[in-house]
């Protein structure tokens, strides 16, 4: 009976460590690839908003995925300028328009861009103690990178919420803290 009860245990331990494995690896995002850093040409690279350029020579990691999108999904927001001529780049991708910083909108890594399926929805981003709403624009892309559709910048990573300086305000956030930060972000 004891040897019984032993080998129940073992047995359902060891499935619990494998589906606790597989979820792990299910929620992995793996980089996709990299590519090698061009200097941009003079006036290239709009470096607004501490905004990087490609460097020469510089590999970077590129993504076609994002982590794994929760109720509260972990990610880093950065600050973009969505204006025409800001460090944005081109219109936005979900509605071929710029829009103003005082306009509460995002730009999404790849993965969670999903192929446009979050374009012009909404998401809920939760940082320094507060919450605000803003509309999805645009992809963040961790695809691509150091060219001129891309304003010579390098490719962003997996896990970015690249957002206007609206939602930076929304948040309370000081302005002399703008750039990077962690922040939990959900389908609104």
């Amino acid at each position: 009976m004891k040897k019984q009860i032993c080998s129940n245990i073992i047995l359902f331990c060891t499935f619990f460590l494998v589906v606790s494995i597989l979820s792990v690896g299910a929620q992995t995002c793996k980089p996709s690839g990299k590519i090698r850093g061009k200097n941009p040409p003079p006036g290239g690279c709009n470096s607004e908003n501490d905004s990087d350029c490609c460097k020469d020579g510089k590999v970077y990691t590129t993504y076609k995925c994002s982590p794994h999108v929760t109720r509260r999904t972990k990610g880093t927001l950065t600050l973009n300028s969505f204006e025409k001529n800001g460090d944005g780049g081109a219109p936005s991708e979900c509605d071929n328009q710029y829009h103003s910083d005082n306009e509460p909108v995002v730009a999404l890594s790849t993965g969670w861009f999903s192929n446009k399926r979050r374009c012009l929805n909404y998401i809920t981003i939760h940082g320094n103690e507060k919450s605000v709403k803003a509309k999805v624009v645009d992809e963040c892309d961790s695809t691509m990178g150091c060219d001129a559709d891309h304003d010579y910048q390098p490719p962003c990573a997996n896990n970015i919420v690249d957002a206007s300086k609206a939602v930076w305000k929304a948040l309370g956030v000081p302005e002399d803290d703008w750039g990077e930060m962690d922040i939990d972000w959900s389908d609104a």
